[in-house]
């Protein structure tokens, strides 16, 4: 398959060993996924933590929030009411729990690549029973001088959208869940078209249709409508299984830009991209027929979760397209393109 990523050579950047735990008690698992934007003349990562307890012999035990706190809740690894088939996810009398609890932190870099804790900056972290499992993978649009933070919402009542909005990094105003479950990677276009906000987002089924990629318009970017189903996963090929969008979509000239990511049936992640037209984005004008980035590197081959690239963050300058991504579900990395070599890599006789 081919690969037009340009890789930085520092990476990984940033593994679970190079943050601290937030709490004791706690270790990193993994990082995961990064927002990306731009602030007082600096890259910021919003990157996903992910913590759990430190394994005991013959126990999983993993982390809820519990108002202020946490509950470790451990499971004996023999009970046969436990399946742990999939590191990320247990299921346990019907329940299913994460195997961690993720939270946003933020980072900061003065060349893009060495990244570290700023004094000054919280956490943030679930709220409330519907985010009781915790947050993950945010995607931050900058528009009207506010920055909207859209992440993914997590509890035993299902994966949801949360929204968060500050100007400052400091003071963040809550707006709840933006979509119910069950859905997750949401990203806010940077412009109105139109006079209206739109958004991608992933409603997911388990009965009929699919992991799809939705459009959706609102009037004041919190409550969001007329929603139209936008790309569909392509059985047998690399993106069969799941499609997901990444960050905000990038304006061309040609049209509005998604680097987006795609599963097969054997859980491989890469990243592919389609074509909005400028002026009605639920017309898609084109779509790359194979991933522009594969996991193929030791790093995204092998992890937490191997053979994983994914990303929700970037930033364009000029024909340079900078995304950060997520590695095998453990590290954070960095790779180049060119928006130019992408728009090339279309397809246009058939979107779909």
């Amino acid at each position: 398959m081919t690969d037009i990523a340009k890789r930085f050579r520092e990476n990984p950047l940033l593994s679970p060993g190079d943050l601290r735990p937030s709490r004791s008690g706690l270790e990193i698992t993994c990082l995961l996924n990064p927002g990306v934007f731009s602030f007082e003349g600096k890259t910021w990562i919003l990157v996903r933590v992910a913590e759990r307890p430190a394994q005991e012999e013959g126990m999983i035990t993993f982390p809820v929030l519990n108002g202020d706190g946490i509950d470790v809740i451990g499971i004996a690894s023999d009970d046969p009411d436990l399946n742990k088939d999939d590191p990320r996810v247990i299921r346990y009398k019907g329940t299913d729990y994460l195997t961690t609890l993720s939270h946003l932190r933020l980072l900061c870099s003065d060349d893009g690549v060495e990244f570290y804790e700023p004094e000054g900056f919280k956490l943030l972290t679930g709220v409330g029973r519907h985010q009781a499992f915790g947050i993950e993978d945010c995607r931050v649009t900058y528009m009207d001088d506010r920055y909207f933070l859209t992440f993914t919402a997590v509890s035993e009542n299902g994966v949801a959208v949360g929204l968060r909005i500050t100007s400052d990094w400091k003071v963040f105003r809550d707006e709840g869940l933006i979509l119910p479950p069950h859905n997750k990677d949401c990203a806010i276009f940077e412009e109105k078209i139109n006079g209206k906000y739109y958004a991608l987002h992933r409603p997911s089924s388990v009965d009929l249709g699919g992991n799809y990629i939705w459009l959706a318009e609102s009037p004041d970017g919190i409550h969001w409508g007329k929603h139209q189903c936008l790309v569909r996963t392509r059985p047998g090929k690399w993106d069969g299984a799941r499609v997901g969008a990444g960050a905000s979509p990038i304006r061309t000239e040609m049209g509005w830009l998604e680097i987006y990511h795609g599963a097969d049936a054997e859980h491989r992640y890469c990243l592919g991209a389609f074509l909005m037209d400028l002026e009605d984005p639920s017309v898609v004008l084109a779509r790359t027929d194979e991933p522009i980035m594969v996991p193929t590197e030791p790093y995204e081959v092998s992890g937490f979760f191997g053979h994983v690239v994914f990303t929700n963050g970037h930033l364009v300058r000029g024909d340079e397209l900078i995304i950060y991504y997520g590695a095998a579900d453990e590290h954070v990395c960095g790779a180049t393109f060119s928006i130019g070599g992408i728009l090339a890599f279309l397809t246009y006789d058939h979107a779909e």
